[in-house]
């Protein structure tokens, strides 16, 4: 009967340390994601001070500079220059 409940406890532990290495990658990952839209806003709130450059801030464009960073904030200036938005 106690090997029974060892050879449990052992199979338990191992699902839980490999349930929580999986929440420390994907919440690794939610932060990384968070951190480049938090630093696409910011590029964009600098870009907005520029007098013949305006470029909507919104959820869209918030996520292109997040995702794209400096090459997806050039990318939305591009296009507010050419007049799609």
């Amino acid at each position: 009967m106690t090997i029974d409940t060892i050879f449990l406890g052992i199979i338990l532990a191992i699902i839980i340390a490999i349930g929580l290495i999986i929440l420390f990658k994907a919440a690794g990952l939610i932060i990384k994601i968070l951190l480049h839209m938090i630093f696409g806003l910011i590029l964009l709130f600098i870009v907005d001070l520029v007098p013949f450059v305006h470029i909507p801030i919104n959820i869209l464009t918030v996520l292109a500079a997040g995702f794209g960073g400096f090459i997806g904030v050039i990318i939305l200036i591009i296009l507010g220059l050419l007049g799609f938005y």
